[in-house]
């Protein structure tokens, strides 16, 4: 008997990723480019952007680097316009930029509470609905995978609870959209991942120290320990499985 089903080749599939300049986004791309998918990389510093994609070139991956400010509706539909002329018909898309907010409600601008709305939710959204509507026109099934977190599961009132009702959201966001897209072949799925080592998680620990200390097995997540759940979700191993979200989080958020 063969798993036809499990196979983590990735050619002729293109892939478009936001926030792909730092932190599990840069893990994410070349994981990706790394399988055989052509990888559109998006983010605000492009510079950033096109060191990744010397990187990925070097290791024989295809690579796109786009500039994007996520709360700026017309990139946001502009760059997934701009990924399919250069690769072909985004069918995987990585919902990845977020920003956290760090502070107490009631401390909040509102230009605060406005760019991490825009930003972990509004632009997921529109970014997904846009995908869909092009791969429904060309009748191309599809894996969307957006990145929630731990903190879409339990808040402890020590300061950002914009951040985590953003990532509920995108929870939801992600159930619902798995029903509306079902008939198309569209896979809608999330990961919410725990404390991983990125450069958000560093602002963290420089603030509030070792919070390791608390957890489980008292460590920090690897990116590369993120690389198996997302595989699974863009790839055939996961024909049947759309609205789920598979927490990745060593137990961290577990009571």
């Amino acid at each position: 008997m063969t798993a036809a089903n499990f196979t983590t080749d990735l050619k002729g599939r293109v892939a478009l990723v936001t926030g792909a300049s730092a932190g599990l986004g840069v893990r994410f791309a070349r994981v990706l480019a790394s399988c055989g998918a052509k990888v559109a990389i998006t983010a605000r510093r492009f510079e950033k952007l096109e060191t990744l994609a010397k990187d990925i070139r070097a290791e024989g991956g295809e690579v796109l680097p786009l500039q994007l400010d996520v709360t700026q509706s017309d990139q946001l539909l502009d760059v997934v316009a701009k990924a399919e002329a250069a690769l072909g018909t985004v069918d995987i898309l990585v919902n990845n930029a977020g920003i956290p907010d760090a502070q107490r409600a009631i401390k909040m601008s509102v230009e605060l509470i406005d760019r991490v709305i825009d930003t972990n939710l509004r632009a997921p959204y529109i970014l997904s609905c846009e995908v869909a509507r092009r791969l429904i026109a060309a009748k191309t099934p599809g894996r969307i995978v957006n990145i929630a977190s731990s903190a879409a599961f339990e808040y402890n009132g020590n300061g950002a609870a914009l951040y985590s009702t953003t990532k509920g959201a995108v929870v939801r966001m992600t159930q619902a959209l798995s029903v509306e897209w079902a008939p198309f072949n569209i896979n809608v799925n999330a990961i919410a991942p725990g404390a991983f080592s990125s450069e958000m998680m560093d602002g963290m620990l420089s603030r509030v120290g070792d919070i390791s200390q608390h957890f489980p097995r008292k460590r920090i997540g690897d990116p590369a320990q993120l690389d198996s759940t997302l595989l699974y979700l863009v790839s055939p191993s996961s024909d049947f499985v759309t609205g789920t979200c598979i927490r990745v989080d060593d137990g961290q958020g577990q009571k």
